[in-house]
């Protein structure tokens, strides 16, 4: 029987490092800015096209290569970095495994050209697929230009698993702000197909996180330092107002290498205890220094895990230094209770939806019904049933209101459509409301601004009320994006705002959908918005952190969720805008919701899956007081 165990070629065991160091464009990215910092670059320049998968090109004016180097790099385990085992444990450079290069020339068309000062001309290499196509001598500046093309172009598989344009480039601008912010020493351009998108001078750490995100950050950011011998903390971080309820915008770094780490990110935010709303998070730009020998970074093929000998006292050192910079500057903790997003007022019960005319007749003879859309059918199953948890043997229903004759002949000529259900569902909510035969104890009340509590036949229902909402808002804007029939409030100070670059393109991509649902805006620059109209239930002033809210669970909903960008939008407005758990409502305002709620084609569920209502029944209360 023959050998069956063979050595694998070396284009083929590149291709499968290729799946652990190159995952996408941003891989290709990171991996070639850290090699033109290694090189000693004072200046880089990245230019990216087809996000990524067309082109990635990073030049630099670092040290350059030599000829005989210039071949050598794209082989395995070529490194310039390390020459001993020692030396694992003592590396000060980003990269140092050597696995990079041959990796990206195994699933790309790699161009290089480099020069050392000493050398008078450059060496240019091709690779495809890990086969030299060329090597020869050619004119260049000193430093080095590599150009990564059709990436993946060998392994079809591979790139068709690739997310859209604009999830990878904002991966891509993910990997650059790490690497732009872990050297603001060091000057940085980036261009996006032929665009100049930044333009960064070396400077300071606040210089640098102003140029990348919005001049708002610099009035935002409190210095943070704390000196041991284990490790040097410097860096900055944001007051406790200015918090987003994405995570995004946390950075560590170990020695200048970005890192991951949910157990020193729990630091920090024990350090914020009791400042922070739940679910928020705090701006941080923080560098640890920590002796080498007291660190592994030869975890993970992208280098982003760290292991620490002492990683309990690294926790404790960064927990005291960031509580110290919140404590030199505030004076104590900032609350943030105000819900800017509900379409509910605190003090006032909202007005009832305008009427119309068009209504839908309350019983429909079978040709009548057989014409209902599902949707529609499902809205009036879901009202019914509504009704239904209200009667109890010949008890006449809340609902049941005896009709105006004229209104009852024009309920046999009215169209029915989809809108009509929605209004139908205002004026029974409308009724619900103005009815005078409630009965005191079937007034609904809060439990802990939370839930809300309201009689039925069978026992007690609870509503999650911030749930709940959210399927009213989710429904109403996916009616609205469909339509495209929203309604724009004209402000009478038009707001500007400034966005990310990564963010301005994202909503160039959704311009159809944001103004599907009521925003009204005009690009005047590279990242200022000018917001002319928004949405009615967006309160004056809120613009921005409205806007920024929904960008951003956009953005997570991307990232978590495979959903099309018209539900993504829904989804994204109706949890950014939905009350929020400890809101206090008027009874007027519970009963209205709930109405609402029951109008809704799926109103057991929040769009993300949560339960919107629950009923305890008699039989189950009464088991709590049962002897066992």
């Amino acid at each position: 029987m023959s050998d069956v165990i063979q050595l694998l070629p070396d284009a083929i065991a590149n291709q499968i490092a290729a799946g652990e160091v190159v995952q996408r464009p941003a891989s290709v990215v990171k991996e070639l800015l850290e090699n033109a910092i290694d090189a000693g670059g004072t200046l880089i320049s990245i230019v990216v096209k087809d996000s990524g998968k067309g082109l990635v090109q990073v030049i630099d004016n670092g040290r350059g290569m030599s000829a005989t180097d210039t071949r050598m790099c794209f082989e395995r385990h070529a490194t310039s970095k390390i020459r001993q085992t020692e030396d694992i444990y003592n590396i000060h450079t980003l990269g140092f495994r050597g696995e990079a290069l041959a990796s990206i020339a195994a699933v790309a068309q790699v161009e290089l050209i480099t020069r050392r000062e000493e050398d008078e001309i450059a060496t240019r290499i091709v690779v495809e697929g890990s086969e030299f196509k060329r090597t020869e001598p050619t004119t260049g500046p000193v430093g080095t230009n590599i150009c990564v093309k059709n990436l993946f172009y060998n392994i079809p598989a591979r790139r068709n698993f690739l997310k859209s344009n604009s999830v990878e480039v904002r991966h891509i601008m993910d990997e650059f702000y790490r690497v732009v912010l872990a050297r603001p020493d060091l000057g940085f351009r980036f261009f996006q197909s032929d665009k100049l998108v930044y333009d960064l001078l070396a400077g300071s750490l606040p210089t640098r996180i102003s140029d990348l995100f919005t001049s708002e950050y610099a009035t935002q950011l409190l210095p943070c330092e704390e000196e041991t011998d284990h490790v040097r903390v410097t860096g900055l971080v944001g007051k406790p107002e200015f918090h987003k309820r994405t995570r995004g915008e946390q950075f560590f770094f170990v020695n200048k290498r970005y890192i991951k780490s949910s157990y020193l990110h729990h630091a920090v935010m024990s350090a914020y205890e009791a400042m922070l709303p739940e679910g928020s998070f705090p701006f941080y730009t923080l560098f640890l220094e920590v002796d080498p020998q007291h660190i592994d970074v030869n975890v993970h093929p992208t280098k982003t895990e760290i292991k620490f000998s002492d990683e309990r006292t690294i926790y404790a050192i960064v927990r005291a230094a960031v509580k110290r910079s919140l404590g030199k500057n505030l004076v104590s903790p900032v609350f943030d209770e105000e819900n800017h997003f509900a379409i509910f007022s605190n003090t006032e019960p909202s007005q009832p939806e305008e009427k119309t005319t068009t209504t839908i007749p309350s019983r429909l003879n079978q040709k009548e019904y057989q014409a209902l859309p599902s949707a529609e059918i499902t809205r009036r199953a879901n009202l019914e049933h509504w009704e239904s948890l209200y009667r109890s043997g010949d008890e006449k229903s809340h609902f049941d209101f005896p009709k105006d004759p004229a209104e009852e002949s024009k309920e046999n000529t009215s169209p029915v459509t989809l809108q009509s259900v929605v209004n139908r569902t205002s004026e029974r909510g409308e009724m619900f409301l103005e009815s005078e035969q409630k009965a005191a104890s079937d007034s609904p009340f809060q439990i802990h601004h939370t839930y809300i509590a309201v009689h039925v036949k069978s026992g007690l229902m609870l509503v999650d009320q911030q749930a709940a909402h959210e399927r009213i808002l989710f429904e109403q804007y996916s009616l609205a994006l469909e339509k495209k029939s929203a309604v724009s409030q004209q402000s009478l100070f038009p707001q500007t705002i400034q966005v990310s670059s990564t963010d301005l393109a994202l909503l160039q991509e959704l311009d159809e959908e944001i103004r599907a649902m009521g925003f009204v805006f005009t690009i005047v620059g590279d990242r200022t918005l000018v917001v002319q109209g928004v949405p009615p239930d967006v309160k004056t002033g809120t613009e921005q952190e409205v806007l920024e809210g929904i960008i951003e669970q956009y953005k997570s909903n991307q990232e978590r969720l495979t959903l099309s960008k018209r539900d993504n939008m829904a989804r994204s407005i109706a949890r950014r805008m939905a009350m929020k758990a400890g809101q206090r409502l008027s009874e007027a305002e519970m009963r209205a919701l709930i109405d609402r709620l029951f109008g809704c084609i799926q109103p057991d569920y929040a769009p993300d899956g949560r339960k919107t209502t629950y009923v305890l029944e008699l039989g189950k209360i009464a088991t709590f007081f049962t002897n066992t």
